[in-house]
């Protein structure tokens, strides 16, 4: 068994993260993926996150449906923030004899020597590069390239400009982003 596990804080979920995980599944011929969305994001503790609940239903409104693209709240319902080194740990116990890949972003990559036992993690899974076309010269891990331009801190600008966000996430989201008055701006 092929098992993708696609971690980050889709603050929103957008067409971007399920374009690639669709791309992902397809080109590895994985069983399935999993969006494992965190609670709090090691590399983000100074910025506050639309509440996880939210997220979480974002995400699941997003995948309904979608054969082979799974969602697990394992890292919202954790205290704390969550290092992907435990987070791979625990799905190693869940499938042991499964072929784990774990997905990080371009943006990530230089950062990667930072990570919690970044070397323990290289052996328990393996990592995969997702790249929206920022990618430049040699990266060491396998790569999924889908050029695409949209990303979730694009969204929460424009809908704090009052800018439509259509196409760029799922009705659903667009739907949940109105409902709770996400990303607006704070008045004084």
């Amino acid at each position: 068994m092929k098992i993708g596990l696609y971690g980050g804080t889709f603050d929103p979920i957008h067409h971007g993260h399920l374009i690639l995980a669709r791309t992902a599944l397809e080109e590895m011929e994985l069983d399935s993926i999993i969006f494992i969305p965190a609670a709090i994001s090691p590399h983000k503790l100074e910025t506050s996150p639309t509440p996880s609940a939210i997220r979480w239903e974002m995400i699941l409104a997003s995948i309904d449906g979608e054969a082979g693209i799974l969602a697990d709240p394992y890292e919202l319902e954790l205290a704390g923030p969550s290092f992907t080194y435990d987070t791979v740990l625990h799905y190693r116990k869940k499938f042991p004899d499964a072929e784990l890949f774990y997905f990080i972003g371009y943006d990530n990559l230089e950062k990667l020597d930072t990570w919690h036992r970044i070397e323990e993690l290289k052996s328990l899974v393996t990592l995969v590069v997702l790249d929206r076309g920022a990618a430049s010269g040699t990266i060491p891990f396998p790569q999924i390239f889908r050029r695409y331009d949209i990303s979730a801190s694009d969204i929460r600008n424009r809908v704090a400009k009052g800018l439509s966000i259509r196409y760029l996430v799922t009705p659903p989201v667009d739907d949940l982003i109105r409902r709770h008055h996400l990303y607006q701006p704070h008045s004084h």
